[in-house]
């Protein structure tokens, strides 16, 4: 082993509310390091970095967040109520269903609920 995972980092353009964003949708706590750096210290799981960069995202992220959830409809809508949209349907399949989310950014993200 060489070390192990910290936190995860995502870039932005306005850290803190990004980072307020993902706080209403995972519980936790804020904290601001700087102006360019705030990080979310969720009530489980690892801490998510939120860094302001220049560059505007253009393609899809190689890496996204799973969130799960007990109802899909529900998170989906309450999600896009703090600023998310969903992309495309619901998809199903043996495990479960997934909706595919973008936050207010545009970062990709699922939510997901195993089978019922």
């Amino acid at each position: 082993m060489l070390g192990r995972l910290g936190e995860v980092v995502v870039d932005c353009h306005d850290p803190m509310a990004l980072a307020e964003f993902w706080q209403r949708v995972l519980g936790g706590y804020v904290v601001r390091q700087s102006h360019e750096w705030v990080a979310l210290e969720p009530p489980t799981g690892i801490t998510i970095g939120f860094q302001l960069v220049p560059e505007e995202k253009t393609v899809k992220n190689r890496v996204h967040f799973d969130v799960d959830v007990p109802d899909l409809e529900v998170a989906t809508n309450a999600a896009e109520a703090l600023g998310a949209t969903r992309v495309g349907d619901v998809v199903y399949d043996e495990l479960g269903g997934f909706q595919v989310m973008v936050d207010p950014e545009g970062n990709e993200f699922c939510f997901i609920h195993g089978p019922t």
